[in-house]
């Protein structure tokens, strides 16, 4: 990277969302694009997250982009293994290797007012964009509690997604703390090699069979040979969510007959009385995420493993003691306790028009159009942004949709020619923002009684789309141009005083 590199676009991250922006750009006929990476490889959170176990839980046909269908899917639900494979084949098929630039860590994205470009300090030098597509995507950044008295831990401590692979848990007493999506495959995988497993559980999940099996050789060929059937695969699998969304978003009492399905899932699996009343939730099962296994409850009846239903409240020594006093030994603790995701620590490193970091624009809550833009920061999109998560579908649909009015954003400062940005207009992004937040109040993630990841720390669902990702579709389809306003350079003022170009805001019309 050279000192003064500019380009037309930077994109952020190297995983589905930075992957996609990349392949969308070359197809809209962009070349002058690189992708920074801090890693040493693509994959984003599924480069990450290689602890044992570690598996997608939406359909693998369905967990891909439209246009590189994988015709190979080894099963119904894949592992962490395969789908960075196919990230890799998609970086590979769609020649994106000289755009992507690794071990360079963005330090700090600013906007240049007089220049109308972003200046970008990387850990590996900086360059210039006149757009920068922030695909750093929700879960990225451990989030790891503070417990007192943690740094007098004698043994070994990790996150889910730091996964220490040099470290034996073969024989040792190990700690797992929280009850989600990856601490539900850990717990199965490591339990038979353990001598104790101590499960610190604050709230229980509520967990679906996952029917899950290998893909016969017979079905990949036909996939293969008529690539129509992998289509239609994709699609009876995105219509039976489809027609499932109203029930999150609208009628959350349809969910009861899911819950009994649920609890007899449990009844089947655990039969001590005692534990299956500590693993059975008390509030409307979707207001967390459904996670979906069969061995997570089997796993939890062995005779080597102990659930706690409470918190880790301290740490004395190799001594963990939970919220109800009770105690347990550790060698070792696993923090399977998520990620910064209404919280982003990238949006301390974007400072927007006014010198203010998208962190402070957003400390009253995370807001952006479309989930697309934010106010004050000119020529900036992110991908997954506020308000575009899924409860149950493939987050894939939501990229693809966002990439379609990437591609748009483009088109309008193509159109409008010249030095331009689009700067959203903060009226619009309320405007979207109520209407989001006033549908979110009937969803089971608001009304289910349950404190989720999706929340910020005022209570507010920033996360989760409360709508089919056919509506999404719908409204990122295309940029308008009267939710932004259009920013130019001013042209010089004429005499020998002009020592200096001043820019002006020109209002699009609509």
């Amino acid at each position: 990277m050279t000192e003064h590199e500019h380009v037309r676009v930077a994109v952020i991250g190297s995983g589905f969302g930075g992957l996609g922006a990349a392949v969308r750009l070359r197809r809209e006929g962009i070349t002058d694009f690189v992708v920074l990476e801090r890693a040493d490889g693509v994959g984003g959170t599924w480069r990450d997250n290689s602890y044992p176990g570690c598996a997608c839980d939406v359909p693998s046909h369905l967990y891909s982009f439209s246009f590189a269908p994988n015709p190979e899917w080894p099963r119904t639900f894949s592992g962490q293994e395969h789908i960075r494979a196919y990230l890799e084949h998609v970086a590979d098929v769609f020649r994106l290797r000289p755009h992507l630039r690794f071990n360079s860590e963005v330090r700090m994205m600013t906007w240049d007012a007089e220049k109308l470009r972003w200046g970008i300090e990387t850990s590996s030098g900086y360059l210039t964009a006149d757009l920068v597509v922030s695909a750093t995507g929700p879960l990225s950044d451990p989030k790891i509690p503070e417990i007192p008295g943690i740094d007098t831990f004698t043994g070994k401590v990790f996150h889910s997604a730091r996964w220490d692979h040099d470290y034996d848990l073969r024989g040792k007493r190990v700690a797992m703390i929280g009850t989600g999506a990856s601490a539900i495959q850990i717990v199965p995988a490591i339990q038979p090699d353990v001598s104790r497993l101590t499960l610190f559980q604050r709230t229980p999940p509520w967990v679906m069979p996952r029917v899950d099996r290998a893909i016969t050789g017979a079905e990949r060929w036909l996939h293969r040979q008529l690539p129509f059937t992998t289509q239609a695969r994709r699609g009876l699998l995105w219509g039976i969510r489809e027609l499932q969304v109203q029930a999150f978003t609208k009628r959350p009492d349809e969910l009861g007959l899911v819950e009994r399905l649920a609890k007899r899932n449990i009844a089947r699996a655990v039969k001590d009385p005692a534990l299956r009343a500590k693993l059975t939730p008390d509030y409307r099962i979707g207001c967390k995420r459904i996670l979906l296994s069969n061995a997570y409850y089997p796993a939890l009846t062995k005779p080597n493993v102990d659930v706690v239903a409470s918190r880790l409240a301290r740490v004395e020594g190799s001594t963990l003691v939970a919220a109800d006093g009770s105690r347990a030994e550790a060698d070792a603790i696993v923090f399977g306790t998520g990620f910064h995701v209404t919280d982003m620590p990238i949006a301390d490193r974007v400072v927007g028009a006014d010198g203010r970091t998208l962190a402070e624009a957003w400390k009253d809550g995370m807001k952006s159009l479309r989930g697309a833009t934010a106010a004050g920061f000119p020529n900036w999109m992110t991908i997954i942004g506020p308000n575009t998560g899924l409860g149950n579908s493939s987050m894939i649909l939501m990229i693809e949709s966002q990439l379609n009015y990437m591609a748009d954003f483009v088109r309008q400062l193509d159109v409008l020619g010249g030095r331009a940005a689009l700067d959203a207009r903060p009226a619009a992004v309320d405007a979207w923002n109520d209407r989001v937040q006033e549908r979110m109040k009937r969803t089971v993630w608001n009304t289910g009684g349950c404190t989720s990841w999706y929340l910020d720390a005022n209570g507010v669902n920033t996360t989760v789309w409360p709508g089919t990702t056919t509506e999404f579709r719908g409204a990122t389809r295309r940029v308008d141009l009267a939710e932004y306003e259009v920013v130019r350079a001013a042209e010089p003022e004429p005499g020998p005083a002009v020592t200096g170009t001043r820019k002006k805001k020109a209002v699009a019309e609509a």
